[in-house]
This record gives C-alpha cells, sequence and structure tokens, in this order.
C-alpha cells in the first residue's frame, strides 16, 4: 500500500505540536479525525508509528523515520507550488513573517516604503504582516507553520541553531560595540570608532538587556573571555533606555549596532579589540524561499541590509 502524504502531514503536525489536540487544531480537524488517519498510516506502514506514554502519544521509532522523510517530501511539494505560482504570477497575496525589534526597526521600514514605491502591480499587493519576536520565539512560530518568514540573528560567540526542514540565507553582519559616555571614553583614550578592550571596562558598573535574551548570553560569554564577570546595575531589553543610561552615567553596554538608536546623543561606540558580530539570517521553510511573494520580501531585505551596512 503506498503511504499518503496527506497522512504524512498529520503525522509532521504531531511531531510539531505535540499532541492529538494541538495537532488537530493546527490542520483544523478534529481530534479523532486526526486518531483515525493515524491508524491509517499504521496499517500503510505496517508498523506503529505512535504509542501510549502516559496520558500523551510520543513517535516510535518508525514514525520518527516517517516525518524525517516527509519533511524532505514536504518540502519538494512546497518547492513545487512554489514554481507553479511563479508561473501563474505569483499573486499569493500575503506573506507572515517575524523579526526581532531592531531588525524591524531598522530594516523593515526601508521594506515597506519599497512596497509602497514600487511601480509593479505585484509588488503594490504584497501583503506583509510582522509580529516583532525574539528569534527563538520566531523559530519556533516557523516551524509550527504560524508564519512564513523569520528574521534571526546568531552570534559568532553564541551560534543558532536552525529547525529540520527550514533553509536560512545570511543578510548581513551586525558588529558588537561597546557604548560609552563621551568623557569615559576620553578617559580611556579611545578615539571615536576607536576599538575598546573589554577588560578596560571590568570595573565598571554594566547595563544589560534581560537575562531571557540571547544578547544577555553573548554579553556574559564576551565578557568571561574577557577575563571578568560583569557588575550588572540596570536591567532592560530596550536597547534606548539602556543608551541614554549610559549617556547619563550609569555605567557602559554592549550592544550590536543596529540596536543602537541612531539618533543615540552623548554616547561613544567602539568595536572590540576582539571583535564579535551578530549574522542576521532570514530562516524559511525547506521549498518556499522559491514562493514569488517570499522571494520578492527577501530581495527588499537584502536591499535594505545592503544599504544600512554601507551607511556611516
Amino acid at each position: 500500500m503506498m503511504l499518503d502524504v496527506r497522512r504524512l502531514r498529520i503525522l509532521h503536525h504531531l511531531a510539531i505540536h505535540g499532541t492529538v489536540a494541538a495537532a488537530a487544531e493546527a490542520l483544523h480537524l478534529t481530534a479523532p479525525a486526526v486518531s483515525q488517519q493515524l491508524a491509517v498510516l499504521e496499517r500503510e506502514a505496517g508498523l506503529p508509528v505512535v504509542e501510549k506514554h502516559g496520558r500523551t502519544l510520543r513517535l516510535t521509532t518508525a514514525g520518527e523515520l516517517l516525518v524525517a522523510h516527509a519533511e524532505v517530501v514536504l518540502g519538494d511539494l512546497a518547492a513545487a507550488e512554489s514554481d507553479l505560482a511563479a508561473l501563474r504570477g505569483g499573486r499569493r497575496g500575503q506573506v507572515r513573517v517575524a523579526a526581532f525589534a531592531s531588525a524591524a526597526r531598522t530594516l523593515f521600514p526601508a521594506v515597506y516604503r519599497a512596497l509602497a514605491e514600487e511601480d509593479d502591480a505585484w509588488s503594490r499587493r504584497l501583503a506583509l504582516h510582522l509580529t516583532v519576536l525574539e528569534p527563538g520565539d520566531a523559530l519556533q512560530a516557523l516551524h509550527k507553520r504560524e508564519i512564513d518568514v523569520a528574521v534571526v540573528h546568531g552570534y559568532t560567540v553564541l551560534p543558532r541553531d536552525f529547525p529540520s526542514g527550514s533553509e536560512q540565507e545570511a543578510l548581513m553582519e551586525d558588529p558588537v560595540v561597546a557604548v560609552l559616555r563621551l568623557d569615559h571614553a576620553d578617559r580611556l583614550g579611545l578615539a571615536p570608532g576607536a576599538p575598546a578592550d573589554l577588560s578596560a571596562l571590568a570595573q565598571a558598573p554594566w547595563l544589560t538587556p534581560a537575562p531571557d535574551t540571547s544578547c544577555y548570553e553573548m554579553i556574559q560569554r564576551t565578557c568571561g573571555a574577557a577575563g571578568f564577570v560583569p557588575d550588572i546595575r540596570v536591567r532592560s531589553s530596550d536597547f534606548a533606555v539602556l543608551t541614554s543610561l549610559v549617556a547619563a552615567g550609569a555605567g557602559v553596554a554592549l550592544a550590536p549596532r543596529l540596536a543602537v538608536p541612531d539618533d543615540a546623543a552623548g554616547v561613544s561606540l567602539h568595536p572590540l579589540t576582539r571583535p564579535v558580530s551578530r549574522t542576521v539570517f532570514t530562516v524559511s521553510r525547506s521549498g518556499t524561499a522559491r514562493r514569488p511573494d517570499i522571494h520578492l520580501l527577501n530581495s527588499l531585505l537584502k536591499r535594505a541590509a545592503a544599504d544600512h551596512s554601507g551607511s556611516p
């Protein structure tokens, strides 16, 4: 008996969402319908694909094998749909995208302006649905098919893990800079833009994002490599707050350059003598990057990233 792609999709959703009820909700089916289709899939496979584990179900070895193959099959189907959409003119209409805050603030205004000014009627018909999410949450939403594209980052000292069944493309490198009050930089003998030795800041009060962010972990690792544990006095995930407080003399901070407000006053920005950066990626499900609307979004993001990287 041939395996049915629809039932493979159901098993794949079960693996993603964890329960029959959650998979059924995502697929707009009833829980009994999902259970029935899984039973049929087991007959097709000739082996159990799920087993009871307490009150929940978990995949068997055969189920895990089928899920791995399902990711490939579903990715190929998505690629085929993308190619057909291109032939039809690509009028899909909307792309759901999630991006971290500084990318949403610095890159997406250029994307929206380009769409508004574009003469091409197709571009004017592309509707973006943008949600600001931390990278981990964005990738989880992508894995659950709640969004189509995730804009995320990974630090050189904290690489990003990408979910299976996804493909990613680098947009830009975003250097991490030390944010110092102007007179503090003068006392350290740092000319504007000169590299800063992080060990010279070991005794300073530190301002950081919240501990549940990757930027906080990056700071811990970077300071640790410089031989000290930062004395944290302020925690805020709003980099405008951190920058303003540095200017007021509250301490020092590390921040990706994109995260520092363009109008920051009273502070001096310095790359590190041991450079740290983060790579900004677009991530989509395997096979969907060729979809015309997603391809257009990625092209506009690349243009915005190139323009921003070339700005002073």
